[in-house]
């Protein structure tokens, strides 16, 4: 068993609902959530990831929504595919996955970040096109490099008002 499906399955045994490639409909104040959890596609993929995941993230996607009157929650690890979540009508993403860009220059941003190379474009904050909002978090961990400059780690929180 690898360390990921021992996490998952700890997490499991403690009551903690994992969404992989799954939907829950929530109910809050009467108002109807459907909260979406993508798996980290290169876990899931073989071969060429950059052709094949635009497409497979809009298939799945499409298939878990549901009812496109509920607020849309998506849980999904890989920022650089924001578009995606804009094509499938998500109105909100929680990401992470760029670790603030690893390290991060005055006035400019991340320099680096996974998936997305130099100077990323989704690398910590507020993101924003149409009806969609991304929150991508810096996170709490590094990448390959096990030192960040200039880059805090983060943990949002965050308080969903109804409209």
């Amino acid at each position: 068993m690898s360390q990921y499906d021992e996490l998952k399955a700890e997490l499991e045994n403690t009551g903690v609902v994992v969404l992989e490639d799954k939907a829950m409909q929530l109910e809050y104040n009467g108002d109807d959530i459907t909260l979406i959890g993508l798996s980290d596609p290169s876990f899931t993929l073989k071969g060429d990831m950059f052709g094949e995941v635009p497409a497979m993230v809009d298939t799945k996607l499409r298939g878990l929504i549901g009812d496109k009157d509920n607020y849309t929650i998506l849980l999904s690890h890989r920022p650089e595919l924001f578009e995606a979540y804009v094509n499938c009508g998500v109105d909100l993403v929680f990401s992470g996955h760029a670790h603030g860009g690893q390290f991060r220059l005055p006035f400019i941003g991340g320099l680096v970040a996974p998936n997305q190379g130099l100077f990323p474009k989704y690398d910590a904050g507020l993101y924003t096109k149409g009806d969609t909002n991304m929150i991508v978090c810096r996170g709490l961990g590094n990448s390959i490099i096990p030192i960040r400059f200039n880059n805090r780690p983060e943990i949002v929180l965050l308080e969903l008002i109804a409209e």
